[in-house]
């Protein structure tokens, strides 16, 4: 049965990191491929963002291509240094994608229904990386894993909303706004939650290991 988990676990693991260079190779490609159309909403807000829309696009790809390379235990353990060297360029990436979303939000489509949602998920993405980090300088290297791994949730709401649209307004045809909205407030939201529930799972696992313990040593 372990081996069945252990296997889930990798494979959601090159899931998730599959999708976090997929989303990421699709923001920088805007660089580097840009067959402008009039008529596309996006194309017009890269023309008159000024830097808001490339820095956005540069520092959430630059977070979401080293997300899945600073979760990697293996080169925690055996090349702290360039963990830190990834850690302060992943932070470097959040706050100028952060900063650069907050410029962004007002012109979002669907206007402050889902701007207001992006303006709270770049707070609270600097708030929980600033956190993390906080820790990792006072030497509490597990609130540090912890909070990290919530920052990487936030990251990651990028791959989830671009997820929910593709099933939402392209496969199931709903009305793209509506989904724009709604994606909005739950692409981070949801992934926060599955975090929390990742994070406090081997405490509960453990509490419930110690009461059956106690319960056959009681019989």
């Amino acid at each position: 049965m372990r081996q069945v988990w252990r296997g889930l676990r990798w494979l959601a693991a090159l899931a998730f990191g599959l999708l976090c260079v997929a989303v990421a190779a699709y923001a920088f490609a805007f660089f580097y491929v840009r067959n402008a159309s009039i008529g596309n909403p996006f194309d017009a807000n890269f023309a008159v963002a000024g830097w808001a829309v490339p820095g956005h696009l540069f520092g959430g790809g630059l977070a979401l291509l080293l997300a899945p390379l600073q979760l990697l235990t293996g080169l925690r353990r055996r090349w702290p240094r360039l963990h830190r060297l990834g850690g302060g360029l992943y932070a470097g990436g959040i706050l100028v994608g952060a900063i650069s979303a907050l410029a962004l939000a007002p012109q979002a489509q669907g206007g402050w229904a889902s701007g207001s949602g992006f303006v709270l998920l770049a707070l609270v993405w600097i708030g929980t990386t600033a956190t993390g980090i906080r820790y990792a300088l006072i030497g509490d290297y597990e609130r540090h894993r912890r909070w990290m791994f919530r920052s990487v949730a936030l990251t990651a709401s990028a791959v989830t909303l671009r997820l929910m649209l593709g099933i939402g307004a392209a496969a199931m045809h709903w009305p793209f706004l509506a989904v724009y909205i709604t994606a909005a407030w739950t692409c981070w939201t949801f992934n926060l939650a599955v975090c929390e529930l990742l994070l406090r799972w081997p405490r509960r696992r453990a509490r419930l290991d110690a009461r059956r313990r106690l319960a056959a040593l009681a019989r």
